[in-house]
């Protein structure tokens, strides 16, 4: 895809990260896919990184899924312990303060991160044979409903389809990037075995430990990664290439998107999946810097075959990463998050 060097638009930038309005793409302007592809491809190759705005998602349901994901982290530990999750690769219920590494992912011997969360799987499986086999476990675990607050469910299950919808007009749009149709991902991700995790970084009245952060280095796991989260001491950090890392400063009507491992398997290392962390506040700042953020991972099919993609292969070239299926992927780094 030819890139003139010229900023359209549609693209913006924020704190060192490209921001794209998507809106000319959700209206059906003309030229207006190719023109965002053109960008998410530019961003990718440079940072895996971007920021998007005009993407359809409701205010109100952003605000809501917030408001009861706060109230829940609010009760008791004994209360949220009563749907904890059961296992790591299951990635359904609560998870406590220090109840994983991301760090460890990547091989790094580092404390546990200072924050909990609460997790929770597709919401929309049916009869379908595919859901059920045995090879679709933990993928298609149950998801793990609080009873308090009453509103969690209901928001959290319509936040959720509206991430899949997002989700699914960012492949789309991926694909156009990358040079292929626009429904090249389609059948790859038509059942998706991505989670939204709800996380509370509470505040630091005491901690952290010694190289503990609120989630250590890491890079994500799946195709991609959509978060919603709010711009107060202690967040998202990107790593650059020449090893600094630069704060992500995101705005309440935008989302964070980054690429995730198998985004990078499928383009053959042309876009990254960065490392990235969330950054422990100053001192000053700790007994008021809880942070809440709504992150939805978007992971292809289970049996989804992740291999290089035909544009993405030079002439004469051979593939820099080994076929795996999505999830068989996602089981690895989840266990390996959770020492288990």
């Amino acid at each position: 895809m030819p890139d003139s060097g010229t900023q359209p638009d549609i693209e913006k930038e924020r704190g060192g990260v490209a921001a794209i309005d998507l809106s000319p793409v959700l209206a059906g302007r003309p030229g207006a896919a190719a023109e965002a592809g053109r960008a998410i491809d530019r961003a990718c190759r440079e940072t895996g990184f971007l920021t998007i705005v005009g993407h359809g998602v409701p205010q109100a349901l952003i605000l809501e899924t917030r408001r009861q994901a706060n109230a829940f982290f609010d009760l008791p530990a004994a209360e949220k312990g009563l749907v904890a999750r059961a296992a790591p690769a299951f990635n359904r219920g609560w998870g406590a303060v220090g109840g994983e590494s991301l760090g460890k992912t990547l091989g790094a011997a580092v404390p546990p991160d200072y924050k909990e969360y609460l997790s929770i799987g597709p919401v929309d499986t049916d009869d379908d044979p595919y859901f059920h086999r045995p090879e679709a476990f933990p993928h298609f675990a149950a998801n793990r409903w609080p009873d308090a607050p009453a509103g969690l469910r209901p928001a959290f299950t319509d936040y959720f389809r509206a991430m899949e919808r997002l989700a699914a007009d960012l492949m789309g749009l991926f694909a156009v990037a990358l040079d292929l149709s626009p429904g090249f991902f389609a059948d790859k991700i038509d059942r998706q075995c991505g989670s939204l995790r709800v996380i509370n970084y509470p505040a630091q009245t005491d901690g952290p430990e010694d190289g503990q952060l609120r989630a250590g280095a890491h890079t994500d796991y799946g195709s991609l990664t959509i978060l919603h989260t709010e711009d107060r001491p202690g967040g998202l950090q990107v790593r650059r290439t020449d090893g600094s890392w630069i704060d992500v400063r995101p705005t309440p009507d935008s989302f964070v998107v980054n690429i995730g491992d198998l985004m990078a398997m499928w383009t053959n290392d042309r876009w990254v999946s960065t490392l990235h962390r969330v950054g422990n506040p100053p001192r000053a700042d700790a007994a008021a810097s809880r942070r809440l953020s709504l992150v939805f991972f978007h992971q292809p099919n289970y049996d989804a075959l992740i291999e290089c993609l035909p544009s993405c292969l030079a002439p004469g070239a051979t593939p820099r990463h080994p076929p795996i299926t999505s999830g068989a992927h996602r089981l690895l780094k989840l266990n390996k998050a959770n020492d288990y």
